[in-house]
């Protein structure tokens, strides 16, 4: 447990930095709008997750650690679904349909598209295929 623990909290350092430094690049212009740097993030990293759930995981000997450490830590904390739901937020709030539609669809789409696209490539490039797994506490894919 210990090990993943600290994988998880490191990998968080590491992603939210990532996010800040894209945030930093791709600034949000105006408030309330939907900000480019959330998408971006929430596709790339969809499409890694993805990539690394069907190419690196299934492989024997990777270890629970790296998975957690680098699925739930770093991509956990790169990718901003927060942040979609504050621009939906403050969108709503402002009466900007077009804001608050747009981060919705974009980051749900591409989203799911970015996770397909990662999840067929690692399949293709390593045979692997990515399974559910009921040993993670969120019952999601195993990271």
């Amino acid at each position: 447990m210990w090990p993943s623990l600290l994988a998880v909290a490191l990998g968080g350092v590491l992603g939210t930095g990532a996010r800040w430094g894209v945030a930093t690049l791709l600034p949000n212009a105006t408030p309330g709008t939907l900000g480019i740097s959330t998408v971006v993030v929430n596709v790339v990293g969809s499409f890694v997750l993805g990539l690394l759930v069907a190419a690196v995981w299934p492989r024997p000997g990777v270890p629970l650690w790296l998975k957690a450490g680098v699925g739930t830590g770093v991509l956990g904390s790169f990718t901003t679904f927060s942040a979609v739901t504050l621009n939906v937020v403050a969108g709503a709030v402002e009466a900007n349909l077009l804001a608050v539609v747009g981060a919705v669809l974009l980051s749900t789409i591409f989203g799911l598209l970015g996770a397909w696209g990662g999840l067929v490539l690692g399949a293709k490039l390593f045979g692997h295929r990515a399974s559910p797994s009921p040993s993670i506490p969120d019952g999601g894919v195993d990271l």
